[in-house]
């Protein structure tokens, strides 16, 4: 096979093993690192062996990224604070057209359905992404991770319910979530607690992500009150410096926080009922490269 044919070939599938990468490590550049090593078996692989690449990739990288999230769950365990995944920018071209499947992409790639993927095993995590997220049928990914499909089906569905337990049960129109994300952020900017009063919901949480290297809360915080004098009594230190853009993240609307043009921090909020349900802060800076406001 010629060269160019080989990079063609990647190169059309490269965004989806991006995106299975991605779902599995919850960072862009660990995801990176796995498709590029990705590349580098299917350059050197034998032409023979390979019957359908698309099936081929998707097990190179499947395997290659269950290697790597063995290796960072052991580092996780020492992180200093709440952990969050690394926020990506999320457009899914138009390749994907169709508004469904628009929405199932978007939501399987959530800040809060990545952290619920967290507390899965490194299989179901696995099968939760290819299945769920990409539509892979049982017996493609028995084989891409080495297991019948019997136990592929088990596996899905442990993972399915465990992640119907903890992710939010609750749709949102993307136009709400931006009216109450700009509402939020005036609240919060101005420190004007009784604003974000009125739009937190009583049980609120606010997780901050920093690994130890920013100002974050390093529990989260629970309770309207609690979260809204928090955000109103750093208003005074923090705002001012930033300049704010909106772009969307993961699946939705965000905020990026910059200084000096250089992202300091991303917000982004869960919506429940007309209300702020939930505020992630990623402020760690090893997460915030692949965060580049156009």
């Amino acid at each position: 096979m010629a060269t160019e044919t080989l990079i063609d070939l990647f190169e059309e599938h490269r965004p989806m093993l991006n995106g299975v990468a991605y779902r599995m490590l919850g960072r862009a550049a660990d995801a990176e690192d796995v498709v590029q090593e990705a590349w580098l078996r299917w350059s050197a692989a034998d032409r023979d062996d390979v019957r359908e690449p698309r099936a081929y990739l998707v097990r190179i990288t499947t395997r290659l990224a269950l290697d790597r999230l063995r290796q960072v769950q052991t580092r996780r365990e020492s992180y200093v604070g709440p952990w969050l995944p690394e926020p990506v920018v999320t457009d899914f071209g138009p390749s994907v057209p169709d508004t469904a499947e628009r929405a199932m992409l978007a939501d399987s790639v959530s800040l809060a359905v990545l952290v619920v993927l967290e507390s899965l095993s490194p299989l179901e995590r696995a099968v939760f992404v290819l299945r769920e997220a990409f539509g892979f049928p049982y017996g493609e990914i028995a084989t891409a991770i080495d297991r019948s499909e019997a136990a592929v089906r088990q596996l899905a569905g442990r993972a399915r319910r465990h992640v119907d337990e903890g992710r939010p049960r609750y749709d949102v129109d993307p136009a709400e979530r931006r009216d109450l994300t700009e509402r939020f952020l005036a609240a919060a900017a101005g420190g004007d607690l009784e604003g974000l009063l009125a739009v937190l919901a009583p049980d609120v949480r606010l997780v901050g992500d920093s690994g130890g290297k920013s100002k974050a809360p390093l529990r989260i915080i629970e309770s309207a009150d609690k979260v809204g004098r928090f955000l109103a009594a750093v208003a005074q230190d923090a705002w001012a410096t930033y300049e704010l853009r909106f772009m969307e993240l993961n699946g939705g609307t965000a905020v990026v926080a910059l200084e000096d043009g250089r992202p300091d921090a991303v917000f982004q909020i869960e919506v429940r009922d007309g209300r702020v349900q939930c505020v992630y802060i990623v402020r760690n800076p090893d997460k915030l490269h692949a965060v580049v406001p156009g």
